[in-house]
């Protein structure tokens, strides 16, 4: 599987956070979701990839108060089964839920 995953922290911005084994994922990524850029959620099948962007499912927002979108291009097995957003939550979260959750700040009061 290769997987490329694009996300906003509270504090920081847009950034590659894997990087699905190429050297400048960014080219990849652009073609995946070329027109879908306004799109809150998608699951858009091109060729051997997924494009999948879901809102954050823990509501987390970063410091604008904005929810947090995920950005994926999923080639491989995943991508073979993955046909709706809620596959994509369902097949690719799990896999990355610990690492943005070590990554996500404390709360402050």
């Amino acid at each position: 599987m290769s997987l490329i995953w694009a996300t906003r922290g509270r504090a920081w911005g847009f950034k590659f956070l894997r990087d699905g084994g190429f050297e400048d994922p960014l080219p990849v990524y652009q073609e995946a979701f070329a027109g879908l850029e306004d799109e809150p959620e998608v699951c858009r099948r091109a060729s051997h990839r997924v494009a999948l962007r879901f809102l954050d499912p823990e509501g987390r927002t970063d410091r604008a108060g904005r929810v947090i979108p995920h950005d994926f291009v999923i080639s491989g097995a995943p991508a073979e089964v993955i046909e709706s957003v809620a596959d994509g939550l369902q097949i690719i979260w799990p896999q990355v839920a610990d690492e943005y959750a070590r990554d996500w700040p404390e709360a402050t009061s």
